[in-house]
């Protein structure tokens, strides 16, 4: 089983109009309302694909209960925590350029955390636990950290979709896999990466710190899988880039939930690159019909021109 964790979870409200002028009223030409968080969003795929998941965190309020709907009209699996505040709601402007205003979260109370922390003794060996998405201002800054002890007491997997200092504190508990993009990679290691050979010899550091597998995602040029028994590369799938929101969540969704089923990494890295590019290539998350189709056009080669 697979469990996302989503403790910041939004309704992300997209308006489009053809320009925003501030200090004006200004009139939609479109607008939607969508369940938002990484996490959510790797749950949403991950049921694309038919693997068994159930979405966890903290949900309250109208916000909270739009989501919950949402979500059960889409036949996710959920066990959020109540809490009394609203979930946030993040506002996206597409314009003439795109504009995101984020709320902070609501309060998370003790007693909810305490609630949240029980539902960890239900995983058993085998299972996966993705954590990914911004924090309440409540919860301290290790509070995914300090999860994974949680998690490994029971047998169980976890990803932690981050970046930075926060990504190299989980590395020593060998998180399944990691997925930095090339200039997430270089800031990793305060260097410049110009060239494949570089970033494949800084993606084997990842692995040398405790990761099991490392994805480097490098938009228009493709993709690295890294493995300790071998480097591949993938071409990125030929496209017109509809939507980045998601597209880094439906790759970790498409790579966990092969790896769940077949411990294939050469499969779910297939699998991760068709998922996230074919949300790329979507006005919302992709649909089965959209990561099937841009799957056969993916082309992965062994990548031999590595460093020692």
């Amino acid at each position: 089983m697979i469990y996302t964790v989503t403790v910041n979870p939004s309704i992300d409200y997209i308006v489009q109009l053809p320009q925003l002028t501030l200090g004006a009223v200004n009139r939609m030409s479109y607008d939607t309302k969508l369940p938002g968080g990484k996490g959510i969003n790797v749950s949403r795929i991950l049921n694309q694909l038919a693997v068994p998941n159930a979405a966890w965190g903290f949900l309250g309020g109208f916000t909270g209960n739009f989501i919950q709907q949402q979500l059960a009209a889409e036949k996710i699996t959920t066990d959020f925590t109540e809490i009394p505040a609203d979930t946030r709601i993040n506002v996206k402007i597409k314009a003439n350029e795109e504009t995101e205003i984020n709320g902070q979260g609501p309060t998370i109370t003790t007693a909810a955390i305490a609630n949240f922390k029980a539902k960890f003794t239900q995983l058993q060996t085998g299972d996966i636990v993705v954590m990914s998405g911004s924090l309440p201002p409540t919860l301290a800054a290790s509070f995914y950290r300090d999860l994974i002890p949680l998690i490994q007491a029971r047998g169980a997997e976890f990803v932690i979709d981050t970046t930075g200092q926060a990504l190299l504190d989980t590395l020593s508990a060998q998180p399944l896999v990691v997925k930095p993009n090339h200039h997430e990679l270089a800031a990793l290691f305060n260097v410049e990466l110009n060239n494949d050979a570089a970033i494949v010899k800084y993606g084997r550091k990842l692995l040398a710190l405790g990761a099991k597998h490392v994805l480097v995602s490098m938009a228009g040029a493709g993709a690295f899988l890294i493995t300790e028994q071998q480097v591949y590369k993938s071409t990125a799938p030929q496209g017109t880039v509809i939507n980045s929101v998601g597209a880094g969540d439906s790759m970790i969704a498409g790579f966990v939930g092969t790896f769940s089923q077949t411990h294939d990494p050469l499969k779910s890295f297939e699998t991760g690159l068709a998922c996230g590019s074919a949300t790329a290539f979507s006005e919302d998350l992709a649909d089965q019909a959209k990561i099937a189709t841009v799957r056969q056009t993916i082309q992965i080669s062994p990548y031999t021109d590595q460093l020692n």
